[in-house]
């Protein structure tokens, strides 16, 4: 799936947080004891060396972060929660140190906050439901219908491929075939079709039959085009990149009108018809007049190998 626009500002919050850490580490002495502490969950040493290192460096917002899970370590709730909002000053994602204030507010028995914070956490992409599912301070609302809304929002986040109508419109495809001509039933190759990425991306991997041709493909539903892409690659240099949709329970791709060798210029029509749970048809045309005439490039059925 292409990125959205939150997605790379979630990264690129990331990678922020991770060059502030890079340059404290430099910067300050206590870094490399601060880290150290923090990984073995020493929880006072910690909190002591990162409180060095934010008020030498008060725009570091990794030490805020990582300031604040150690004082929410040591039992510091009120102060914890000044750290982590600092953080958030300073860089660190939304959801990840707002997430950790939930925990403080929970250990308070603030559970209204605690909730609304977690909300707020999922509500900027927290993905981990495993952690609310596990973390101590949170088992006291476990069992509330809204905290169960909230755990089934982070699992949407942490695969949000997996629940998304549109990216599993192209399921059909998926697994491993036979694959033969259409006309005839000659063997031309082998192919696995697989899930990757979260569910986001479908793969797939040809082998021809009797030559050394290989090619991949990688599919991915465009949210921000509300379209289907495929990408094309192979051992040959060659390359596509076909569009289209789910129409009429085909998936039907184009290519744009591509220059080639001999100066024409070819758009291509590729279509996966399915034909029952364990076959699928591949058929592809291409047009060197505008689309005005179609020859036939190939025709495929692939068979499901059981």
């Amino acid at each position: 799936m292409i990125r959205t626009a939150f997605q790379i500002l979630i990264l690129t919050a990331f990678i922020a947080l991770s060059c502030e850490g890079a340059r404290a580490e430099t910067a300050s002495p206590d870094a490399a004891a601060a880290n150290a502490a923090y990984a073995a969950k020493d929880w006072g040493k910690a909190a002591e060396l990162y409180g060095h290192i934010t008020a030498a460096e008060p725009k570091n917002g990794r030490a805020w972060y990582r300031l604040g899970v150690s004082l929410h370590g040591k039992g510091e709730q009120e102060q914890a929660i000044k750290a982590l909002e600092k953080s958030i000053e300073n860089g660190a994602p939304n959801f990840q140190a707002e997430y950790q204030i939930a925990l403080c507010h929970a250990s308070l028995k603030s559970n209204d906050n605690a909730k609304q914070y977690l909300a707020r956490a999922v509500q900027d992409g927290f993905g981990q439901p495993e952690l609310m599912m596990s973390d101590a301070e949170l088992v006291g609302m476990r069992s509330e219908a809204s905290f169960q809304k909230l755990v089934e929002q982070a699992t949407r986040n942490q695969k949000p491929c997996a629940y998304a109508a549109e990216n599993r419109q192209f399921d059909f495809w998926v697994g491993e075939w036979n694959v033969v001509t259409t006309q005839g039933g000659v063997s031309a190759g082998t192919s696995k079709i697989e899930r990757i990425l979260n569910d986001c991306v479908i793969l797939e991997n040809w082998t021809s039959l009797n030559n050394p041709y290989q090619g991949k493909s990688y599919n991915t539903y465009n949210t921000s085009l509300k379209r289907w892409e495929q990408f094309w690659v192979d051992n040959s240099q060659g390359m596509i990149h076909f569009y289209g949709e789910l129409k009429d329970g085909i998936m039907d791709y184009w290519t744009d009108e591509i220059p080639q060798g001999d100066g024409q210029k070819l758009k291509r029509h590729l279509q996966f018809i399915p034909q029952g749970p364990d076959r699928v048809r591949q058929f592809s045309q291409g047009s060197t007049d505008g689309g005005k005439t179609w020859m036939v490039e190939y025709d495929f059925t692939y068979n499901r190998v059981k």
